[in-house]
């Protein structure tokens, strides 16, 4: 929720992208391919938006820099897209939430937060498209 109690929506244009730095995660939640493949799911359908495609989940063994091994997932939405990059090592994910419907962004935010176990977190909130007719 906002400071004022109000739930924090879409501002005025195409829509809003949430992007959440998540940080000090539980490395092996940042591991699980499954439960990737679940909060993409589950928050696709708790902030109502419309499943496109089954959420896809992809383990990256780091290439030349096994630091930068993890879990890469993300689910197509009617609305726009979905998506989570883990950094089990570094202890990091990065998440997006990108949506031309209003959203409760502060619900979304905290799925995350508590799927991964993060315990200090970056949000950033961008309007997108503010003159999109």
């Amino acid at each position: 929720m906002a400071s004022d109690g109000t739930t924090r929506q879409r501002p005025a244009g195409f829509g809003v992208h949430l992007t959440l730095d998540l940080e000090q995660c539980d490395a092996a939640l940042l591991q699980d391919l499954r439960l990737t493949h679940d909060v993409l799911r589950t928050l696709a359908a708790q902030l109502k938006m419309t499943a496109l495609t089954p959420p896809i989940a992809f383990h990256y063994d780091g290439g030349a820099t096994p630091q930068d091994a993890g879990v890469t997932g993300f689910i197509v939405i009617a609305e726009s897209h979905i998506s989570v990059h883990t950094f089990p090592h570094r202890r990091f994910a990065f998440a997006d939430v990108f949506s031309c419907r209003p959203f409760d962004i502060d619900a979304a935010s905290l799925l995350l937060i508590r799927a991964y176990g993060s315990e200090t977190q970056s949000a950033h909130v961008i309007e997108r498209g503010r003159n999109f007719q």
